[in-house]
């Protein structure tokens, strides 16, 4: 069962932020990190009891080539409520449920 999926305005913040600073470094790596985020909402939305949980609440999906991680919530649709380069505090994510 497909689940419709719900970006928050931190999480779109976090990758317009993300993409603009992999375009910076690279003609084109923006659009392929927005690929990739992309893919990981497909699956998460296809599936979301395959990523691991992070904590009661919030599971998390990595990218395949960033190191990136995208944070979501699972209730009626998945719950995008971040999307955070892996070396961030853990913390990051969590003020963010």
């Amino acid at each position: 069962m497909k689940l419709s999926t719900f970006v928050r305005p931190e999480a779109q913040t976090d990758i317009r932020e993300a993409t603009l600073w992999y375009e910076s470094r690279g003609t084109g790596l923006g659009l392929r990190f927005v690929g990739e985020v992309r893919t990981a909402l497909r699956l998460i939305a296809n599936n979301p009891l395959r990523f691991p949980a992070m904590d009661d609440e919030v599971r998390r999906a990595l990218l395949k080539s960033f190191p990136y991680a995208v944070y979501f919530l699972m209730e009626t649709e998945v719950v995008v409520i971040a999307v955070l380069h892996q070396h961030r505090h853990p913390q990051s994510w969590q003020m963010r449920r």
